[in-house]
C-alpha cells in the first residue's frame, strides 16, 4: 500500500494551501464565524471559480473527474483554515448521492450546477431524535398521483442557511420502519412552505428546517421513486466520509503547527514552555491523534480509488478522525492555556468545527458499531 502523493497531487496541495492563505485569512474566517458581522461572499465566489468543487464529479457532468485521494488532498488543505461553506455537504455528499441514485436526467440537470457552485444542494437527513439510520427518519412524503406533499422537520442540518436546494430524506406516508420506505426529494430551499431557523453555538451554519405542505413531483424524487433513495445515500456516505476525515486531518495539522510554534515562542520562567515536560506531553498526544487520523483517512481513500472493499476502513477512519480532531483541539488548549480561548487568536475556530463535525455522518460510537458489523464481529 503506497499512500504517497503523486507530483500532480503535490501541486494541487500547494495551490490550495496558497489559495486558503490568501482568501481565507484568520481575520476573514473570524468575520465569517461572527454572529454579529456580515459574512463576506467574495472568498466563496473565488473558491467556486477554481473548479475544485467539481473534483469528484465526472467530466461528462461538468466536473474534474478526480480521484478520491485528489479530493482528500483538496479538503485536507481546506480543513487547515478551517474553510467553511457547503463544499462537503454539496460538492461531495449531495453530488455523490446523485451519482449513486439519480436518474440520468437528474445528473445532467444538477451535477454541472453543483460543480460551479450555482447550486448548493444540502442533505437534510437528521431530525430532533438525532440519528443517521433509516429508522430515524420521521418526515413524511404523502403521494397523490405523481405529486408528493412533504411535512415534518429536520434538525442539525449542516449548511442549511446557505443551501439553494435541500436533498430531503422523507418516509413514505404510512410506511413502516422497514426498508425501501425512505427516499430523497430535491426541494428549493426558498419554497414558501420551508422555514429555516439558525441554531446558535455551532459551526457550519447548523439549522433547524421545517417543511409544511411542500409540494414535489416525481422529477424531484431521487431516482424517480422513494424506494431505493436511502440505499443511494448510504453508498454516497461511504465515499464522502473519508473526504470529511481528510478535512479533519487538515484541521488537526493546522492546530499542531500552531501549538508547536506557540511552545517555542511563549516564555515562562525565562525559558520556552516547550521545554517543560507537561507541554511536550500534550504536543506528543496531539501528534499521535493527528497521525492516526491521517493514515486511517488516506487508507480509506486509497481503497476507494482502487475499488477494494472499504467499509471497514471507512468506519475506522470516521471514528478515529472525529475523535482525533476533537482531542487535538483539547491538547492544543492545554498547550495554549488562556490565550487559546480568546476568539481573536483563532484556535476556537477549530474547536467549534471539531465539536460540530464530530457527529456529522455519524459519531465515533456509531461507526465503531458499524465497524464491528463490517468485520463480522
Amino acid at each position: 500500500m503506497d499512500l504517497s502523493l503523486t507530483p500532480e497531487q503535490e501541486m494541487l496541495k500547494t495551490a490550495v494551501r496558497s489559495f486558503v492563505q490568501q482568501e481565507y485569512s484568520k481575520e476573514t474566517l473570524l468575520q465569517i464565524a461572527s454572529p454579529t458581522e456580515s459574512s463576506p461572499q467574495e472568498p466563496w465566489v473565488k473558491l467556486t471559480q477554481t473548479g475544485w468543487l467539481g473534483i469528484l464529479i465526472p467530466t461528462e457532468y461538468g466536473g474534474e473527474g478526480g480521484s478520491f485521494t485528489d479530493a482528500g488532498v483538496l479538503f485536507e488543505e481546506l480543513g487547515r483554515g478551517p474553510v467553511p461553506g457547503p463544499h462537503i455537504s454539496s460538492a461531495v455528499l449531495a453530488a455523490l448521492t446523485l451519482l449513486e441514485g439519480g436518474t440520468e436526467e437528474q445528473k445532467k440537470e444538477w451535477l454541472p450546477r453543483i460543480a460551479t457552485g450555482e447550486v448548493r444542494m444540502v442533505a437534510a437527513v437528521t431530525e430532533a431524535e438525532y440519528g443517521w439510520l433509516e429508522s430515524d427518519v420521521r418526515l413524511t412524503a404523502k403521494q397523490n398521483g405523481s405529486e408528493y406533499s412533504l411535512n415534518g422537520s429536520k434538525a442539525y442540518v449542516y449548511d442549511g442557511e446557505s443551501a439553494t436546494h435541500l436533498l430531503c430524506a422523507a418516509r413514505s406516508d404510512g410506511g413502516s420502519e422497514g426498508t425501501n420506505n425512505v427516499g430523497l426529494v430535491i426541494v428549493p430551499a426558498d419554497d414558501s412552505g420551508i422555514n429555516t431557523r439558525h441554531l446558535p453555538g455551532f459551526a457550519w451554519n447548523l439549522s433547524e428546517i421545517t417543511l409544511e405542505n411542500v409540494s414535489a413531483d416525481a422529477s424531484q424524487v431521487l431516482g424517480g421513486a422513494l424506494a431505493g433513495g436511502w440505499e443511494a445515500l448510504e453508498r454516497a456516505e461511504q465515499k464522502a466520509i473519508p473526504v470529511l476525515c481528510a478535512y479533519q486531518v487538515g484541521g488537526s495539522q493546522a492546530i499542531y503547527e500552531i501549538s508547536v510554534d506557540y511552545s517555542r515562542t511563549r516564555h515562562q520562567f525565562g525559558t520556552p514552555i516547550g521545554r517543560f515536560q507537561r507541554v511536550q506531553d500534550q504536543v506528543i498526544n496531539l501528534l499521535n491523534a493527528l497521525d492516526a487520523a491521517r493514515w486511517t483517512a488516506y487508507e480509506a481513500l486509497w481503497k476507494l480509488d482502487i475499488g477494494r472493499e472499504a467499509a471497514d476502513s471507512v468506519h475506522l477512519a470516521k471514528a478515529v478522525g472525529s475523535e482525533g480532531y476533537y482531542e487535538a483541539c483539547n491538547y492544543a488548549h492545554e498547550v495554549h492555556a488562556g490565550v487559546g480561548s480568546m476568539t481573536e487568536y483563532g484556535l476556537t475556530l477549530h474547536t467549534a468545527a471539531s465539536r460540530t463535525l464530530y457527529h456529522y455522518l455519524g459519531d465515533p460510537k456509531f461507526h465503531r458499531i458499524r465497524l464491528a458489523d463490517a468485520l463480522g464481529l
